[in-house]
């Protein structure tokens, strides 16, 4: 996680000492004095510092360790087995807050740790924000972030009934990385992340087509779903989304590596 501008503006602790950097270098990291900085930034004492590197090193992925991930902004706290949010998935928050008016209802399915609802309730003047997530440890992660309510839910089925028919603005990052290709991921993420935010079953839009298929009967008449894939998956994603009823586009950005499935009811 290399330090950005707004990250770096919280950095207190001088630079660690020398061995650090190079014990964080061998184990792999690429940015090792950012990382050794945010890691002194986050310790209290030097035997703490000493147990987060053990852990960076280790392979825990360094939101984890520190406790939080830069998204769109905002600091989101990041808990021990939860997913890191993907800095490519601002793009989909991006296209998200561009869509809604000033009270939107939002909804953020396969949530996490809660970051594209976080950043949209604080982007989005009076929203009505709510998001869900299957895994408990995300579920209560996510409520130290969202400013709005968060279900323990699989997709749909523990929302309120009230809430259907009235989402104007649904967002989705749900796993999308096919079954047979989970083993390619990077260890931090094959280890330490929940399998349950990553492997999107055979073709990687098992989940995303679940979503796509329920969608329509929770979204506002000219509501839309905002869904994360790649590329090579978003033509396919289209069809799924016109199967349930909806027009969509796909949107993409090159700089951030990230494409967007876009429906409308």
């Amino acid at each position: 996680m290399p330090l950005t501008a707004a990250s770096r503006s919280v950095v207190l602790s001088p630079v660690p000492a020398a061995d650090i950097v190079a014990r964080l270098r061998a184990a792999g990291c690429v940015f090792a004095e950012d990382e050794a900085e945010l890691l002194a930034a986050a310790a209290r004492t030097p035997e703490e510092l000493t147990a987060l590197v053990d852990r960076r090193v280790a392979g825990f992925p360094l939101e984890q360790v520190v406790g939080w991930a830069e998204f769109g902004g905002l600091r989101i706290a990041v808990a021990p087995g939860v997913f890191v949010p993907r800095r490519r998935t601002e793009f989909l928050v991006q296209q998200a807050a561009a869509a809604a008016e000033p009270g939107a209802v939002v909804l953020d399915l396969c949530c996490g740790a809660g970051a594209i609802a976080a950043v949209l309730a604080g982007t989005v003047p009076g929203a009505e924000v709510h998001a869900a997530d299957i895994d408990p440890a995300a579920v209560a992660c996510a409520r130290r972030n969202v400013p709005g309510a968060v279900y323990q839910s699989d997709l749909f089925d523990a929302l309120p009934a009230g809430l259907r028919g009235r989402v104007t603005i649904l967002t989705a990052n749900v796993p999308y990385v096919p079954t047979a290709e989970i083993a390619f991921l990077p260890p931090e993420a094959r280890t330490y992340e929940p399998r349950t935010a990553l492997d999107g079953g055979p073709d990687g839009l098992t989940v995303a087509r679940r979503v796509a298929a329920d969608a329509p009967r929770w979204l506002a008449p000219g509501g839309r779903l905002f869904i994360e894939t790649s590329e090579q998956q978003a033509a396919r994603a289209v069809a799924d989304f016109a199967a349930a009823g909806m027009s969509a586009q796909i949107v993409s950005s090159a700089e951030l590596n990230a494409t967007v499935v876009i429906g409308r009811a």
